[in-house]
């Protein structure tokens, strides 16, 4: 999908700011996990400022779209979103994984504003999501639901089992993005546990399957697009993605699953981000 160039140009630029965020609030807490926050923030980005209905006035708004970061460790990208879109105070950030604060190392729902469910412990964020898509056709609503997933995730049983159950309902208000960017916490995906052919595998389990850049805008929004004309079955859309998007170093580095970056080093990256 062409994009007009002012959305592309406003969508780029809230990206950079989201990416920003996560280095700042990272370095600040001095612990989190850099690389697979800053892989999604295309994708979150192109939800919160292009495709999804939200109201920051009302996060609790009934008709509202619905989001589930399931790889819950890269809740700061999802914080970054929310300050951004105005659900709260940019302010707020600064605030990571500090006591008694509303932004915690992984995504609590009870807590902060504008997060639909608690993750964290991985693979339970699609069971989730479907559980909300299928209330929303239940309750004959037309919100929709997107749900990201990790690529390291899916070594989980229970994604398996949520897949299944999604494609038996016919859950075609639900499209998920995996975050393919080829590495987890221990290393390669294909050494730790291969879970390749993926879209085959997705399309095997009923899943209409979708195969994008993860950092093209004009591709994620094209895709959703695409999810929304599908009818009796979830969409997947399998977006290639680098771990570390963004920040030289962090680029393609195991390393940065998990680590936070040194004052010097986030000096570093925000230049390479401004």
């Amino acid at each position: 999908m062409e994009l007009a160039a002012e959305t592309k140009a406003m969508l780029e630029d809230k990206a950079k700011r989201i990416r920003r965020h996560i280095v700042s609030m990272l370095a600040e807490a001095g612990s989190g996990h850099p690389g697979g926050s800053l892989s999604i923030a295309d994708i979150v980005t192109a939800l919160y400022f292009q495709v999804m209905k939200v109201d920051p006035a009302r996060p609790d708004w009934e008709e509202r779209d619905r989001f589930v970061l399931s790889k819950g460790h890269a809740c700061p990208v999802l914080y970054a979103a929310l300050a951004e879109r105005g659900i709260f105070p940019v302010e707020e950030l600064k605030t990571l994984r500090k006591i008694n604060s509303r932004l915690q190392g992984h995504p609590d729902m009870k807590k902060t504003p504008g997060v639909e469910m608690s993750t964290g412990s991985l693979g339970q964020g699609l069971a989730a999501a479907n559980g909300m898509a299928l209330a929303g056709k239940l309750d004959k609503k037309d919100y929709r639901v997107y749900v990201v997933l990790g690529d390291g995730e899916i070594n989980e049983g229970m994604i398996w089992e949520a897949a299944m159950a999604a494609a038996h309902y016919g859950l075609d208000n639900l499209t998920a993005f995996l975050d393919f960017n080829g590495l987890q916490i221990d290393g390669s995906i294909r050494e730790v546990m291969n879970s390749e052919p993926l879209p085959e595998k997705w399309a095997a389990f009923g899943w209409n399957v979708l195969t994008i850049d993860g950092h093209d805008f004009g591709e994620i929004i094209a895709a959703v697009e695409k999810a929304k004309e599908t009818k009796g079955r979830p969409t997947m859309i399998v977006a290639n993605t680098v771990k570390g998007k963004g920040v030289s170093f962090m680029e393609n580095q195991v390393g940065w699953h998990g680590n936070a970056p040194s004052k010097e080093q986030a000096e570093q990256a925000l230049a390479e981000l401004a």
